[in-house]
């Protein structure tokens, strides 16, 4: 078999906890142990698991491999498991089930897969495993906790809707760093004499880049098939606002990557606005922001700089 470069393609990697809805299962674990938790994993091995918090997301980003040559896909999606092979199948037969397109996993048989993605290429790591997840990210590794439930799905909408928000996500936390010492003013007189300086990208930079790459597919295939309507659509949901807007803006242009909708909130609630935007996935560093989006959002947690470091 010749080799499967992944060099140039968006590579996810995603937990079964956060590809599907394994609350059951782990509620044997907690309660009864690992040899009963094997057991009723091979019993219920042809019960087809329901989605989970990222299944919309990954289902639809799984999709636009349709922009690409079947033998050369735009987007891969790994599983990174906890699970041993053998608990592993309910997983693998789940996937086959739903009908997606995934067909590598690494199962680790009870310790953290996480140490693979950089082998792996990949840009992004989804698992409602918080310990692992922070250890990834202590890593330098881009890794998000999903919280929340599944997307209520709808076949009708093709669309794909990614919402980021922006420091500590896309940007480093230096900015917010500013904030935490000394307060909103200190921090908006810092960003506007630095609003020329683009921030250091953040964990989550160059997933933003791959899905571009994504984007600028479609604008290829749009100018050859005008009817062609685009599904994927990117946008920031952040506390900033005028005068701090200006960096965040020069800061995505510098760093080469765009989005289509900018939201600068400055302290409105980002749940009400998740009601109207409905993305299928929205990435925040606060855990404040995401109790109230994860109310109706899928949302992930990247417990990325100092204002994590009191939680871990």
């Amino acid at each position: 078999m010749p080799a499967f470069e992944l060099a140039d393609r968006l590579v996810v990697g995603v937990a079964s906890s956060a590809l599907f809805d394994l609350r059951e299962s782990d509620a044997v674990f907690r309660e009864q142990g690992e040899e009963a938790y094997r057991a009723h994993q091979e019993e219920h091995v042809d019960d087809t698991l329901r989605p989970g918090v990222a299944f919309a997301f990954l289902r639809r980003l799984l999709s636009l491999n349709e922009l690409s040559d079947p033998d050369d896909p735009l987007v891969e999606v790994i599983i990174l498991s906890r699970n041993d092979p053998d608990t592993g199948l309910r997983v693998m037969r789940s996937i086959q089930t739903h009908g997606l397109p995934i067909s590598r996993a690494i199962f680790r048989q009870g310790r953290s897969p996480y140490p693979f993605m950089t082998a792996l290429n990949m840009s992004l790591f989804l698992s409602a495993d918080e310990r692992d997840v922070r250890e990834a990210v202590a890593a330098g590794l881009p890794a998000g906790h999903v919280l929340g439930s599944a997307y209520a799905d709808d076949p009708a909408d093709p669309e794909l809707r990614i919402a980021f928000d922006f420091d500590g996500v896309l940007a480093g936390d230096a900015a917010e760093r500013v904030y935490q010492s000394g307060g909103l003013e200190a921090f908006r007189a810092h960003e506007a004499r630095n609003a020329a300086t683009p921030h250091d990208p953040g964990p989550l930079r160059d997933f933003l880049a791959g899905v571009n790459r994504i984007q600028r597919r479609e604008e290829e295939r749009r100018r050859s098939d005008p009817g062609y309507a685009t599904r994927v659509h990117v946008s920031i949901v952040t506390a900033r606002n005028a005068p701090a807007h200006e960096r965040a803006v020069r800061s995505l242009k510098e760093w080469g990557v765009r989005v289509d909708d900018a939201f600068f909130l400055g302290g409105i609630d980002k749940g009400a606005v998740m009601k109207v935007l409905n993305p299928h996935i929205f990435f925040d560093d606060q855990v404040t922001h995401l109790e109230s989006t994860s109310r109706t959002t899928p949302s992930v947690h990247i417990p990325f700089g100092k204002i994590n470091e009191a939680a871990t």
